[in-house]
């Protein structure tokens, strides 16, 4: 079987959805092995090219870009007029599947993608007009014509199949794993005092004002580390006491500031996943949060500790700083079975092979003989 796969937001710094795909795909080559063909492609940037290929090194695939400007508005107009098939440009395949970025036509195999959330549809404030226009075409794209959609946790399956309309036999569920990199194991930052850590795009669903209140009311010797590059929109107030901007950090960096600090505090609205939550508790890192959205089914009632925090699709109502300075708290005072039962729920729930094993299993049901 030769399977198709988009690589596109890889021309980007790798973030949450960035780092999904570099992940997904690794295992996807790793588990297809001899059997299976993987093909990835992407229609980019002039300097996308480059970024993809050192995003995907060490991965055995092959890579087929097309360097080109103005992008994002060549990919829009690809995936509204419907042609040229992505055969023309790739040969034949299997399956196809594709990102938040585009939509490609195709004439024949299975088509797939996969959704990480509806936020651009419930909570349009959040999100950026590009980002708005560009996920509601792919959305509802994806529900008209996919056969197989993937999601990453059972609330954003619950979501798609309310919202989109999807039978619930087209939806797939599996939560991915983090990177290798991401273990207890191994040297721990230094930052000269005890840190809650916090890993965001700087941008207002992520919620990182309240967190800085929260961190306020708490007081002690207890800092603050903020990871994450810059976003957009009305932004936290990181200038206070004990507070420690530290931007984008590679991978190995971002692993010791988790085995360095004694709690990590998510406190994002309404996220279908959170790549951050897993790659903590991997760390033996408990994690403070929302008890809301996809986050409460990764970290269980062990992981940590979940905040009330009702929502609807129609309101938002998000934990308050004193709920949230709270729960670190009680964590904080139970650090130890915490952190061991984080761990644990971390290795037992979180594996990327049954999960790849999964996407393939399906491309297979599902192509055409």
């Amino acid at each position: 079987m030769r399977i198709a796969f988009d690589v596109s937001p890889l021309s980007h710094p790798l973030l949450g959805i960035g780092n999904y795909i570099q992940g997904s795909l690794g295992g996807l080559v790793e588990a297809a092995g001899d059997e299976h063909e993987v093909v990835a492609f992407a229609p980019t940037s002039i300097r996308g090219p480059s970024r993809i290929r050192e995003a995907l090194a060490g991965i055995d695939v092959e890579i087929r870009t097309w360097p080109l400007p103005f992008s994002h508005a060549i990919r829009t107009a690809w995936s509204g007029l419907g042609h040229p098939a992505a055969e023309r440009l790739l040969g034949r395949f299997d399956a196809l599947h594709f990102s938040d970025w585009m939509y490609p036509p195709q004439r024949a195999g299975v088509r797939a993608t996969t959704i990480h959330d509806l936020v651009p549809l419930h909570h349009p404030e959040w999100t950026t007009d590009r980002t708005r226009s560009m996920h509601t075409r792919k959305y509802h794209n994806a529900a008209a014509t996919c056969q197989a959609i993937f999601v990453n946790s059972a609330f954003t399956g619950r979501d798609v199949e309310r919202t989109l309309g999807v039978p619930a036999e087209r939806i797939h569920v599996g939560h991915p794993a983090p990177k290798p990199v991401f273990t207890a194991d191994g040297p721990k930052a230094e930052l000269g005092a005890p840190y809650i850590l916090t890993v965001a795009t700087l941008e207002p669903r992520k919620n990182l004002q309240v967190l800085v209140e929260a961190h306020r009311l708490i007081g002690g010797d207890l800092e603050l580390a903020v990871v994450g590059a810059e976003g957009w929109g009305e932004q936290p107030l990181l200038d206070g006491p004990g507070i420690r901007r530290l931007g984008y950090v590679s991978d190995e960096e971002l692993a010791r500031l988790y085995r360095g600090a004694s709690v990590v505090a998510y406190p994002s609205r309404f996220e279908g996943f959170g790549i951050p939550v897993v790659e903590a508790m991997a760390c033996g890192l408990p994690v403070v949060h929302p008890a809301s959205g996809g986050t409460p089914e990764l970290v269980g009632d062990v992981g940590g500790i979940g905040v009330p925090h009702p929502v609807s699709w129609e309101r938002d109502e998000p934990p308050s700083p004193e709920a949230l300075a709270d729960a670190v708290s009680r964590v904080l005072d139970d650090l130890p079975r915490f952190s061991a039962a984080a761990r644990e729920r971390a290795v037992e729930r979180f594996s990327l092979e049954p999960w790849l094993d999964r996407h393939a299993e399906i491309f297979e049901r599902l192509a055409p003989r």
